[in-house]
């Protein structure tokens, strides 16, 4: 069975860094985008950084220039180092990924949540 497990989440003051990693992990022919969504209380889950097969990055406006998303393909996960976290950074950050299981197409994956809070 197809898995993804975050970790890395914690409690950090304003301006500090956290870094998150997300590793997949089961039966696993290959691994399409991989990316970090994020969920605050009372609001929609959004999309925060992606990172396709090819290396290539893209990022939430609002994280842009202070969050980093990589990958490594030989250990099948993806991370995602926040600097200069803000208070409105907190939230539940989720891994996902587009995984192709041996006999079957892709498909999305997620992650259980892992709680990232900035705070004073």
């Amino acid at each position: 069975q197809v898995q993804l497990v975050e970790s890395g989440g914690g409690l950090v003051q304003p301006g500090g860094s956290l870094r998150l990693s997300c590793a997949a992990s089961g039966s696993i022919f290959s691994i399409g985008a991989m990316g970090w969504f994020r969920q605050a209380p009372g609001e929609l889950r959004e999309l925060v950084a992606t990172v396709p097969s090819d290396g290539s990055t893209n990022y939430a406006d609002s994280v842009k220039g202070r969050f980093t998303i990589s990958r490594d393909n030989a250990k099948r996960t993806v991370s995602l180092k926040m600097n200069n976290l803000k208070p409105e950074d907190t939230a539940v950050y989720y891994c996902n990924a587009a995984i192709s299981s041996y006999g079957w197409d892709s498909r999305e994956y997620w992650g259980q949540g892992t709680q990232v809070t900035v705070s004073s």
